[in-house]
């Protein structure tokens, strides 16, 4: 039942199910960093099932309302929240913290090299990590955006979100 409504909310949002699952499947073998000097994350195949969980997880909330301190899809969800609940669902992983916290408990990754499941952060009411999402793939994050939206997907390159995002970071590898 769960996969019945997670598509139809996929549908819903004009989400492609094939660019979706492409991005999940192909997310280990998208392209490196633009610096040649670095080399791009090694994803295990154990890792990139995980990835994909988190990923699917997170846009099986789509539509979920927005609350403030919300923690789960029958209260709904604020951004932290969201994260903790598609890290426990998919993961099993019990991770607490607000953006801020989860940005401290979580290690830097380099945007260009951006993976399924990794978390975005963005400076959205004035402190530093105020705002956080789970990163799908093809540039685009699922979050808890406001009362209004709810729980949605946006693009990294949505002007409003590329003028405040602070960096990626990782709970995983």
């Amino acid at each position: 039942m769960k996969t019945i409504v997670c598509f139809r909310s996929l549908v819903r949002h004009g989400v492609c199910l094939f660019v979706a699952s492409a991005a999940l499947v192909l997310g280990g073998c998208a392209t490196g960093p633009a610096s040649p000097s670095a080399a791009p994350r090694q994803i295990s195949s154990d890792s990139a099932r995980q990835r994909s969980e988190i990923a699917l997880a997170a846009m099986s909330l789509l539509d979920v309302r927005y609350k403030w301190g919300g923690r789960g899809p029958a209260t709904g969800f604020d951004c932290s929240g969201l994260v903790r609940h598609v890290f426990a669902e998919s993961t099993g992983r019990t991770i607490t913290g607000n953006s801020a916290q989860l940005a401290a408990q979580s290690r830097p990754v380099d945007s260009s090299d951006l993976q399924p499941g990794d978390l975005v952060f963005f400076n959205t009411l004035g402190p530093a990590f105020s705002h956080v999402g789970v990163y799908i793939g093809s540039d685009r994050f699922v979050h808890a955006s406001n009362e209004r939206t709810g729980v949605r997907v946006d693009r990294l390159s949505n002007s409003y979100y590329a003028k405040r995002f602070e960096g990626a970071r990782s709970l995983l590898d």
